[in-house]
């Protein structure tokens, strides 16, 4: 029996926002990198996992969702999902099959084939679709089905990734899961904790800043981050009434940090107003949104 030849490159997750992109790289990774939630572009920077088998390291960047916007923040976001779609070895382009395929899905599918970059099209949230074949345009490429809430289609869709990544060693260690920091991570899963806990009132010019992450004791992590708003109103709303809203992120905050750093975490969360942050470059940059 000859042996398949070791394969590793980068998996570029694409798509449009709540297309299901953070859910399927958690599902492929075995584990929780990305903060998930309803919210449109919950996802703001470049998230990279790594999945490392036998025969393959699968190197994957989830993106924020692709959408016209001129703020700052927008053109940040969609910057990445550019630079990230012209360094990536495949691109998965994730289509929503309960909105369906549609002209800037068809605009990204022509912009990846002129740029000579392997694509497959996944079809995503299977699980809620009535019927086993959704309506799909003729002229759209056939998609390949998954739902990453039940598994449906993921293990024949690393088969096919696989055979279209290039011959190569590892890329990065094998015990290695993603080039992020774990503050970085940290600060996500509170900005999750945030979105999940204030719920339609979240204002969405809200970011998370760790100012100091000490883990000089080995049973116990000190995390003290800033919430940013932009606006007074908005520090009222997240801090809520008796303190109420800034207590529930940080309750739910801290139990997923503790999963992630495996131990226990003291968090310490301050509300701070910062005008136009999400208007500003510089200020972006420095939050990881580059």
């Amino acid at each position: 029996m000859t042996e398949r030849a070791y394969r590793a490159g980068t998996v570029a997750l694409l798509g449009k926002p709540n297309a299901g992109k953070s859910t399927l790289l958690n599902r492929l990774l075995g584990w929780k990198l990305a903060i998930v939630t309803d919210k449109p572009q919950t996802t703001r920077s470049r998230i990279l996992g790594i999945l490392t088998r036998e025969d393959a390291q699968f190197v994957l960047l989830d993106t924020p969702g692709f959408h016209a916007g001129t703020k700052a923040l927008n053109l940040a976001l969609n910057e990445i999902v550019d630079e990230v779609a012209a360094g990536c070895d495949v691109a998965l382009l994730l289509v929503d099959l309960l909105r369906g395929w549609d002209d800037e899905h068809a605009a990204l599918a022509q912009h990846l084939a002129a740029a000579g970059t392997p694509l497959l099209v996944v079809g995503t949230k299977s699980d809620r679709v009535d019927r086993a074949r959704p309506v799909w345009p003729d002229s759209a490429p056939e998609p390949h089905i998954v739902s990453a809430k039940t598994g449906t289609g993921i293990d024949t869709l690393l088969e096919r990734l696989r055979a279209l990544l290039p011959v190569s060693p590892p890329l990065y260690p094998e015990d290695e899961l993603s080039d992020r920091p774990m503050r970085f991570l940290g600060a996500e899963l509170v900005r999750e904790a945030a979105f999940e806990s204030l719920s339609q009132e979240l204002p969405y010019e809200l970011a998370v800043e760790i100012v100091e992450w000490d883990e000089k004791r080995p049973d116990l992590v000190r995390i003290r981050a800033n919430l940013l708003v932009e606006r007074a109103s908005q520090k009222q709303i997240v801090i809520g009434r008796g303190g109420q809203g800034i207590k529930r992120i940080g309750v739910r905050a801290r139990r997923e940090i503790e999963r992630l750093v495996g131990r226990k975490v003291h968090l310490a969360l301050w509300v701070k107003v910062e005008p136009k942050w999400s208007k500003k470059p510089n200020r972006l940059k420095a939050l990881g949104y580059d």
